[in-house]
């Protein structure tokens, strides 16, 4: 580890000198919720980080509830002392965004005996890859990421609202999907975007007009490197959200900020290599593979236990509804945007399976991590997919949890996950979930005071 560090070093020292008026640098984790968390360090204390065994954070940084608070029963399992911390070199970036000069850095968690601490969501999926490089395998992977463009202040009933459009006025009826001209109304700030990710290096491949009002998706170029993939995510939600507070919009991920519009995914496109760099999905053919299927076979039979990381709040549940384009089945087949597996057509060499289940607010690292586990469980396993439906006329009967609680009963009682994710963190994202549920249940909302307030 200290070569490493050591390499790394002199890229942070090559960092300062090529950006001399940094003054704060953000060092950051990723939590198990998704959320950003860390603090600042002035530029002069961006060496220390790269100093193995100096710089420690708190090991519950990556365990807190959705609200950022401590969750007891985690805090009491690990004493809530500190951890080690190592930096991910490739995320050191200076923010566009900012009015004073930042920079940003990833880090990650390790225990106090500098093992790889198993609460990082980070880490987790570090160990799934780890199985496939032992395997001798490259996953390929290539997020769609959606979001909402809003007002930042709410209505009187604390509803988040969308700005008017010259195409549409103050009707709110449709989003125009694929629209040039609502794309030119925002021109200024999605350009920012990405300016702004060009100069971040980040591969953003393309941005479009989704169907919502106010609704937009960011496609990412296919890396043989999830972890990078990841970092990436994280890293162009946070520009999106920090050119967007720029110009006066909050940019949200949340899964479905509007009960009769469209809500926020996040697809991910996989294919699978070898150490010939050859497309374990690909044989010439337009069917694909044996492997291909066998993947696919795992992710179906795995998807309803994993449904807690693809859909993790309770608010993201409220996607899945008729004529959302999202299956509540385990579904597969070939160019079909109806089932939760589309076989993409087009050229062979880069067959691949879409998986098309998460929302926007799942954990990036954890969404990767679930993917690829399904994956690897079906081609070792060698199991047998479901024949893949064309006919969307008779949709298949609900199967996948539909709401937050069953979703956390199948996650608590899957091997899958604790063998594939990790025994700590099953039961760190249990005892997360748990939490922020006990939180909703305590809270009284409006609508019950309007339902029941006089009239019980």
């Amino acid at each position: 580890m200290s070569n490493d560090f050591n390499e790394a070093r002199k890229q942070a020292l090559q960092f300062l000198a090529d950006n001399p008026d940094i003054e704060i640098i953000e060092v950051l984790f990723t939590d198990l919720n998704g959320a950003l968390r860390g603090k600042w360090l002035p530029a002069n204390k961006l060496e220390s980080v790269f100093n193995w065994g100096d710089f420690k954070m708190p090991l519950t940084t990556t365990t807190p509830d959705i609200w950022g608070r401590d969750v007891a029963a985690l805090c009491a399992s690990t004493g809530d002392g500190d951890g080690l911390c190592s930096p991910i070199i490739s995320s050191l970036k200076r923010l566009p965004w900012t009015e004073r000069p930042t920079a940003q850095l990833f880090l990650q968690m390790h225990g106090e005996d500098g093992s790889p601490w198993g609460f990082d969501p980070r880490v987790v999926l570090k160990n799934v890859v780890a199985k496939y490089q032992t395997l001798g395998l490259r996953p390929v992977t290539a997020p769609e990421l959606e979001f909402h463009l809003l007002l930042e202040q709410r209505d009187a009933m604390g509803v988040p609202q969308l700005p008017d459009s010259r195409c549409n006025g103050k009707t709110k009826i449709a989003g125009q999907l694929y629209s040039i001209d609502m794309m030119q109304e925002q021109a200024a700030l999605l350009h920012e975007i990405r300016e702004a990710a060009q100069t971040m290096e980040l591969p953003l491949d393309g941005l479009l007009k989704e169907l919502g009002p106010g609704q937009y998706e960011l496609n990412l170029y296919h890396l043989d490197d999830p972890l990078q993939v990841a970092d990436n995510m994280q890293l162009i939600k946070r520009l999106i959200k920090g050119m967007a507070k720029k110009h006066g919009y909050i940019a949200s991920f949340m899964a479905k900020p509007f009960a009769d519009q469209e809500g926020n995914g996040l697809h991910c496109h996989t294919s699978l290599l070898d150490k010939n760099g050859h497309n374990l999905f690909d044989n010439n053919d337009e069917q694909g593979t044996d492997v291909l299927r066998h993947a696919v076979a795992g992710l179906a039979e795995t998807m309803a236990e994993s449904m807690l990381i693809f859909a993790p709040h309770l608010n993201s549940y409220r996607r899945f509804t008729a004529g959302s384009h999202i299956s509540l089945a385990p579904t597969w087949g070939y160019e079909n945007r109806a089932a939760a597996l589309r076989i993409p057509n087009g050229n062979t060499r880069a067959r691949r399976i879409e998986h098309r289940v998460a929302g926007a607010d799942a954990n990036p690292y954890l969404m990767l991590a679930v993917i690829l586990a399904g994956i690897i469980h079906g081609i070792s396993n060698q199991l047998t997919a479901q024949p893949p439906i064309n006919d969307n006329s008779q949709p298949p009967e609900p199967s996948l949890p539909n709401n937050w609680h069953s979703a956390l009963a199948l996650f608590q009682h899957s091997d899958f996950i604790k063998q594939q994710l990790g025994t700590d963190f099953h039961r760190a994202f249990c005892a997360v979930k748990q939490a922020e549920q006990a939180e909703f249940a305590r809270a009284i909302s409006p609508f019950e005071y309007d339902s029941y307030l006089v009239m019980a």
